[in-house]
This record gives C-alpha cells, structure tokens and sequence, in this order.
C-alpha cells in the first residue's frame, strides 16, 4: 500500500485528486489540508509515502514551504503539480526536494504514474518539464554557457571552496559521516565547517542553510 498526502490551498481541488486516487486500490490518502501549518503538524502522526502538493503560482514562500517539509519529513517524497513552467521555478523547485514534478496540463493517469514512479525512489516529470531539465543539461555543456558559480551573490562569496564544497555535498543529500568518507577527512571536521558556515551567514538553522544553498545555486541537479 502507498499512503499519500494531499496539500492545495482550494478545497475543490484537493476533493478531485481524493475521488481520482480512491479509484487506485494500493493507493491511500490518509491526509489532506489546505493550511499549511495544519499539514505540518498531522503529517508527524501519519505514515506518507508521497505528498502532492499542488501550486498554481509557486512563489519563493511555497519554495521555502517544500524546503521545510523536505528536512522534517525527509522519508516523504514530494510530488509538485503546479501551473508554472518557468525554467527557474521548476529547477528551484526539484532542488528545493521535488522528487517528481507534474504541470496543471498532465493526464490524471500521470499523477498515478508519478506516485507509483517516486514510490519506487525515482524522480517522475512530465514531458514539458523533461524537457526543460534536458534544455538545461545541454546549455550546461555550452562553454559560452555562464556557470552557476557565476551566480553567488556576496554572502556566498565569503565561504571558502571547502565550506561551498561541503555545503554542495550536504545539500544534495549527503550525510556527515558520507561527506567525510568522500572528502577523506573528520566528521567533526565537517561539523566545524558547516557551524562555521551558519556563523559566517547568520543562519539560525538547518532549513535556513538549505534555503541559502538553493537560493545561492549551491545545489545542482
């Protein structure tokens, strides 16, 4: 069985995709909310496999929302469908935590697909975003092509090539203990480091930090 949750601020919404996934057998939606606060707080007493979150217009509030819930319930994969297709949201988005990413004009056949998909720890996107993640990997081999390190803003700019390295590393998902085999030094090393970082920036967290790596294009995909 896969236990799913379901988040979209318009009540009508979230009622359509409940009647769509109660025709799956092996699919369970054990949650649905249109607040924010309130899918937060129930989320900790359920089992969830996979949240839908829908968007019609992501803003940097909604990037920051998956950011949150993808450090506090990192065992629930995020499924977005969302309207907007611009090129930066979408990348934004999936580096935000985004395992699959479904846009308003998808077949609802898909949304089953891309639960089904992410459940088996892949990533799931529709055509339209599948090509704009290709468009994105072919412009990265373009030499004339302005590198994401181009885009630090200063703060960025005050970490040293270790502390970006170990940020990068974390921020792709890499455990202390992970990023210190790969990097043949400490885990108390790379403790030091990361406190050093969130003293440099004035973080007070673990979510602010990743909200820094993604904002800062930190973390690839």
């Amino acid at each position: 069985m896969i236990y799913t949750a379901i988040f979209n601020r318009h009540k009508l919404l979230v009622q359509c995709i409940e009647n769509y996934l109660a025709s799956c057998d092996d699919i369970k939606n054990v949650l649905s909310a249109t607040d924010k606060d309130v899918l937060i707080e129930k989320m900790k007493d359920r089992i969830i496999n996979v949240l839908i979150i829908g968007y019609y217009e992501i803003t940097h509030n909604d990037l920051d929302m998956i950011i949150t819930l993808r450090m506090k319930y990192p065992k629930s994969a995020i499924l977005v469908v969302a309207g907007s297709q611009k090129e930066d949201i979408v990348i934004k988005t999936i580096k935000a935590g985004a395992k699959g990413f479904l846009t308003m004009d998808s077949e609802a056949s898909q949304l089953v697909q891309a639960i089904y998909t992410i459940r088996g720890g892949h990533d799931f996107y529709s055509d339209s975003i599948t090509h704009i993640l290709l468009q994105r990997y072919l412009n990265t081999m373009n030499p004339n092509q302005p590198s994401d390190q181009d885009e630090y803003n200063d703060d960025s700019a005050a970490l040293s090539s270790r502390q970006i390295e170990i940020l990068k590393l974390w921020g792709d998902g890499m455990t202390n203990q992970e990023i210190a085999d790969k990097l043949f030094i400490s885990v108390r090393t790379v403790e030091t480091h990361k406190n050093h970082i969130m003293q440099k920036l004035n973080l007070k967290s673990s979510v602010d930090l990743m909200k820094f790596a993604i904002r800062n294009n930190i973390i690839s995909i």
